[in-house]
């Protein structure tokens, strides 16, 4: 039986900050505020091997693919074991040579497969945030099953971490409607500090909901991802090539500064895969932003973490 939980951390506002959204008051005087997400999901993707019931079927070079349960991809799975193989130190060369941190969007499996990616993360000064334990779709699933991964992705991080930090943020990407109740839940039950939800497209600056499950007047923030700037939209089709995406990605850099320039600043994200910006043929558009956004004196390179905090120090939550 499905447990009840209260959805007003669900609750839908279409107004938000209206015409006259609040100045974010980034540190230094900042602008904009980019943050930039790396979704590190290799090794964690669906896959036999691992006990799902089929290979994974989106988000690599084949393009949408009809999995036959029970068999595994080879193909497939080389595909997701170039981005941890070598991708992704490709990826985080420049970011270490622009001295940029960024946040991981972190399967828990993945760095049971892989933890010099996590050693490295936490070592390097990069925030690392739940991409729960296994890429895949949590909607359909029963409350039971979707908590023990939550516990696998919280024993993943502690365990693979040098320093044990458990993630403050979470981003699942396929989420249930129940999946920040049940993260929040076992975070309470645990005693760790849930500080911001990422499943969620629907402003430029972070916002307040109920926490779930909270004490009255407890509040989650929210943080809005901008998911138009994801390198998904190759395997989409939306972006044609790695100018486009770069292009696409400068613009919204350059809308959100000049609004920061007549005093509302607000962030972007941009988001990437290592199996597919990390790729030499893509690597250039990610290089191009980066000198780019580097290039100006008045920008602050963040982890959603920093970005979260920021907030609530700046902008604390109503009860």
């Amino acid at each position: 039986m499905a447990t009840q939980f209260d959805d007003a951390w669900m609750k839908r506002d279409l107004f938000g900050y209206g015409p006259d959204r609040p100045d974010a008051k980034w540190p230094k005087g900042a602008k904009i505020a980019v943050n930039f997400v790396l979704n590190h999901e290799e090794g964690g993707e669906r896959s036999v091997e691992d006990g799902d019931e089929h290979a994974e079927t989106v988000l690599h070079e084949f393009g949408q693919l009809s999995a036959e349960p029970g068999k595994r991809d080879p193909a497939t799975e080389s595909q997701f074991d170039y981005g941890s193989r070598a991708a992704i130190w490709r990826i985080m060369r420049l970011f270490k040579k622009h001295d940029i941190s960024i946040t991981f969007y972190a399967v828990g499996r993945a760095f049971e497969r892989n933890p010099a990616v996590a050693k490295y993360a936490d070592e390097n000064g990069h925030e690392v945030a739940a991409h729960c334990y296994k890429w895949k779709p949590y909607t359909g699933m029963s409350d039971a099953e979707e908590e023990e991964y939550i516990r696998k992705a919280v024993n993943a991080y502690k365990t693979t971490s040098p320093s044990g930090k458990v993630p403050v943020g979470w981003f699942y990407g396929r989420p249930s409607e129940r999946s920040a109740p049940l993260v929040a839940k076992v975070y309470k039950e645990l005693g760790h500090e849930l500080l911001y939800w990422a499943d969620t497209y629907a402003d430029d600056l972070p916002y307040y909901t109920t926490m779930p499950g909270g004490k009255e007047g407890e509040s989650l923030v929210m943080m809005p991802y901008s998911l138009d700037c994801n390198d998904f939209k190759f395997w989409q089709g939306q972006m044609g090539s790695d100018d486009a995406f770069a292009q696409h990605c400068i613009d919204a850099f350059t809308t959100i500064r000049e609004e920061g320039l007549e005093g509302k600043s607000a962030y972007i994200t941009v988001a990437l895969h290592s199996r597919w910006i990390g790729r030499p043929g893509r690597f250039q558009a990610l290089r191009r932003m980066v000198e780019h956004f580097s290039s100006f004196d008045d920008v602050w390179f963040a982890t959603r973490e920093q970005i979260a905090r920021h907030w609530v120090e700046t902008y604390p939550p109503k009860a």
